[in-house]
């Protein structure tokens, strides 16, 4: 049986718990970064007992200083909290004071830069899974800022994984199938089942689109196969981008530069997008729908980088809304979430779709997705109308496997392998 962790499930499952995976609840927080030390675009994994880190950056445009704190929550495969308490998966405290901080520097907008390393020497975690990193004030956990998923892996088994044309003919030229194969006879587990193994397959770290498979094609002893559509992804295109390193200085995609100097603001106006589902497919290097933090006008692109207000045109054929559907800013920039924050207005003066976000200086990768209107849900975001889909697009996939124990209270992340669909493993 195969699952897709649906954004809507998510979303009723953590409201009742008053948390949401990578969601922001105050609206003065912005630009938050959690990455592996010193590599923005690498995911957050940590191997459990490997002593690697990872570097959480983020913004108060309150522009005070407030006493913050961090903890995380040990979370299942499918991201619902696991019933071990704090003490079962924390050594040492149990929430850590955020205490590396400074103010904006030669920017427009004011804010305070708060910066820390997770884990904290004092507060790590013991056990293998997902976890929900959760920040908030004066130490009171009801008091949320924001939240942000990472994993941590104690790698015992073996993972083989492959691209694979899908099985469906009708997606031959659209989509990828990812093939995984995975090992247990090293493990030191005791498996007694097919459904012992559960294993998640994401294409570029997108958690919303994520594939969830608890029961293998094939199971032979120490060996399990999952080779079926269920790890079928739509392939898309290479990612849209916009350059935002310079607000002195236009960039390519830029069409007007404006700023204001009265009413202290910056505006970016990107140059209007059209389809590209009809186009030929070109391959470039693009970032994966991810952004970075960067700043060719000052030194430090964490303190030092201002704020813009981004204008997103998209230019629909012969300048009509599309029927029935609503049109949607995705990427990281978005948290890969379609939303009332992303949504774009149609302009029907000018017959085209408009969505203005405020932006920290860095490079940007970005798309337009459609879904029929008034849905947010579902575990294809798609890329027809907009951008189209072509089998050869570069794309990164992450596989994870999860074990839990007979009589286990939680799913231990046990393996993970990482692909890329031009060159493999």
């Amino acid at each position: 049986m195969n699952k897709i962790l649906s954004p809507v499930f998510l979303f009723l499952f953590f409201t009742a718990n008053a948390q949401l995976p990578d969601h922001v609840y105050q609206p003065s927080i912005q630009a938050v970064k959690l990455f592996k030390y010193g590599n923005q675009l690498a995911y957050p994994i940590l191997t459990l007992n490997g002593g690697d880190q990872l570097e959480l950056h983020f913004d108060d445009l309150d522009a005070d200083v407030k006493s913050l704190y961090y903890t995380f929550q040990l979370c299942n495969a499918d991201w619902t909290p696991s019933q071990l308490q704090s003490f079962d998966y924390i050594r040492g405290f149990q929430s850590t004071r955020i205490t590396t901080y400074r103010n904006s520097s030669i920017a427009l907008t004011r804010y305070t830069h708060y910066q820390a390393t997770v884990p904290d020497r004092s507060s790590v975690p013991t056990r293998s899974g997902n976890y929900l990193l959760k920040v908030f004030r004066n130490n009171d956990t009801s008091d949320l800022f924001f939240t942000k998923r990472f994993l941590v892996v104690d790698n015992k088994v073996s993972i083989a994984a492959q691209m694979k044309q899908p099985f469906n003919s009708a997606y031959f030229l659209t989509d990828q199938r990812v093939m995984v194969s995975v090992n247990t006879a090293n493990a030191r587990i005791n498996t007694t089942s097919p459904q012992d193994l559960k294993i998640v397959v994401l294409q570029n770290n997108i958690w919303p689109t994520a594939a969830l498979v608890d029961k293998p094609t094939i199971y032979r002893g120490n060996y399990y196969e999952y080779n079926d559509d269920a790890t079928t992804f739509q392939a898309g295109r290479e990612w849209r981008w916009i350059d935002l390193s310079s607000l002195r200085l236009m960039t390519d995609r830029m069409q007007r530069l404006q700023d204001d100097s009265i009413k202290d603001r910056t505006d970016v106006y990107i140059r209007p997008d059209i389809e590209r589902r009809q186009q030929v497919y070109i391959y470039y290097k693009d970032i994966n729908g991810q952004f970075t933090l960067e700043n060719r006008d000052g030194y430090n692109p964490y303190w030092q980088s201002d704020y813009a207000y981004v204008h997103f045109t998209f230019v629909p054929p012969g300048n009509k809304p599309y029927p029935g559907k609503d049109v949607y800013v995705f990427g990281e920039l978005t948290d890969y979430l379609p939303g009332e924050g992303s949504k774009m207005i149609f302009n029907e003066t000018l017959g085209i779709y408009e969505r203005t976000l405020f932006l920290k200086q860095g490079y940007y990768n970005y798309e337009y997705i459609t879904l029929d209107a008034g849905k947010r849900s579902g575990s294809r975001f798609p890329l027809d109308n907009t951008e189209g889909n072509f089998t050869n697009t570069e794309n990164n996939y992450t596989v994870l496997v999860y074990f839990r124990p007979f009589g286990g209270r939680a799913d231990e992340l046990i393996g993970m392998a990482q692909l890329n669909s031009f060159i493999g493993l």
